[in-house]
């Protein structure tokens, strides 16, 4: 309590904390207005038999904090935007206009942020067909069949796409706001909300019986359990696992790789300055979540498609249903964004330079090119440590799933990609409200 008393007295804090609180109670309001002329309830009913499809709308909506399933104005979440910036990230490291841009500092991530918000509104509209058309289609046609017959028209598709691009391009500016007036990463806040919101109807699903509107019994027996009930032992296993992940992604987020340091040492008149030994951290996953979140925005896309287009093939089905396929090129794209998001956000050569004008060395290593060598290969071992925890990570889900014969939104959660998101945003939430703390001589939140 003193330290929560130490938080909301310092003003710009308290503000910064109120105008964060006030921008995620926005988004949680619009997450729930429906777009018109839909059957909610229709939609909530057919979603819930919709088998592969189902769960992979889900796992959209909650890595995009989005409701997808039930068709809303923010339907399509913040996943649009996260696939534009991929792009331009992308486009950075390749095209040469946009790397000059990126060269000119802050006036050229301004531009690059303008053109990311364009392809961000034509994204949009690309992936709005889908869901529009899935509703205004009846089941004859592979559709759902929810909007009202008198407004099954071109009128609406146009209304329905203009809205859906709306939110979307809504919750960016209130992400932009969160970044501006409040605290934390506003996109990452944004995601870890709808994903928190979450935790009631999983923990629902695993020990509640809706039937008959008790505790599962299934989970006072040993022994195995009928469909996705839950057994005791599955769910001490869960448990054990949800606190495995909790301390993992502690300890993988915290970890660092120290790289001692010795400065030159600097005679002034009779006294000697310097030759202090430090070190150089460099932190095991140096690109935290957004590895995860880029991989799973991308393989969204082909998922999608063949849900639609091939669903009654037999390989599509096994990438659907996020099996060994989907596992393989999950793993790889996680692997590729923890090594392109660590290369563009540390460069060893820039870093050999900096500690070379500072007058510092890394014993055993001469100054410039051979440090710049050695820092690049440090760089390249702890990454792959960090992408390696990331993929084991994200995979576990859906391999409890299968194990244990789970509830997909259990798995989803206790089990690996969003209680990975939710720890590491909060991780880097307390991060930032400890440097307020400290700035101003207060004891941080981890201190005693």
């Amino acid at each position: 309590m003193r330290k929560i008393r130490a938080i909301f007295s310092i003003p710009e804090l308290r503000q910064k904390i109120l105008m964060t609180l006030m921008f995620l109670a926005i988004y949680r309001i619009g997450y729930f207005i429906p777009l018109p002329f839909v059957d909610q309830q229709e939609v909530a009913r057919k979603m819930s038999g919709r088998g592969a499809l189902g769960q992979l709308l889900g796992m959209v909506s909650m890595l995009g904090g989005g409701n997808l399933s039930a068709s809303t104005i923010f339907a399509l979440g913040i996943m649009p935007y996260i696939s534009a910036s991929i792009i331009f990230q992308l486009l950075a490291s390749v095209y040469p206009p946009l790397e000059k841009l990126k060269k000119e500092g802050e006036s050229g991530q301004k531009k690059i942020n303008e053109y990311t918000r364009y392809a961000t509104v034509v994204i949009c509209m690309i992936q709005a067909i889908m869901p529009v058309r899935a509703m205004m289609e009846g089941s004859t046609h592979g559709g759902l069949g929810l909007v009202a017959a008198d407004f099954q028209g071109p009128l609406y598709w146009a209304v329905a796409l203009i809205t859906m691009t709306a939110g979307t391009i809504f919750m960016m500016w209130l992400g932009e706001q969160i970044d501006e007036y409040g605290i934390g990463n506003g996109i990452s806040l944004i995601i870890m909300a709808g994903i928190v919101a979450r935790i009631p109807d999983a923990t629902t699903a695993l020990v509640w019986d809706p039937v008959n509107h008790q505790l599962k019994s299934s989970i006072f027996t040993l022994g195995g359990s009928e469909g996705q009930n839950v057994s005791f032992e599955k769910l001490v296993v869960l448990v054990a696992l949800f606190v495995a992940v909790v301390v993992a992604v502690i300890f993988i987020t915290k970890g660092q790789r120290r790289i001692p340091m010795q400065s030159a040492k600097h005679v002034r008149g009779r006294r000697v300055y310097g030759g202090t030994r430090q070190y150089l951290p460099l932190r095991l996953n140096q690109s935290g979540v957004m590895p995860v979140i880029f991989a799973s925005s991308l393989l969204m896309v082909p998922a999608l498609i063949f849900s639609v287009v091939a669903a009654q093939a037999s390989w599509t089905q096994t990438f659907q249903r996020q099996g060994y396929v989907y596992n393989l090129f999950y793993i790889a794209l996680i692997y590729f964004f923890c090594y392109f998001w660590t290369a563009i956000t540390f460069n060893p050569k820039d870093m050999a330079n900096n500690l070379k004008d500072h007058g510092s060395f890394i014993p055993g290593y001469r100054p410039g090119r051979r440090t710049a060598e050695y820092l690049e290969k440090v760089l390249m071992r702890v990454t792959y440590v960090g992408a390696a925890f990331l993929a084991v990570v994200a995979v576990i889900p859906s391999a409890i799933q299968k194990a244990m014969d789970l509830d997909p939104r259990v798995a989803a959660f206790y089990g690996g990609t969003g209680l990975l998101i939710v720890v590491s945003v909060a991780l880097d939430l307390v991060q930032k409200i400890n440097s307020h703390l400290v700035m101003r001589n207060y004891p941080g939140l981890t201190e005693d």
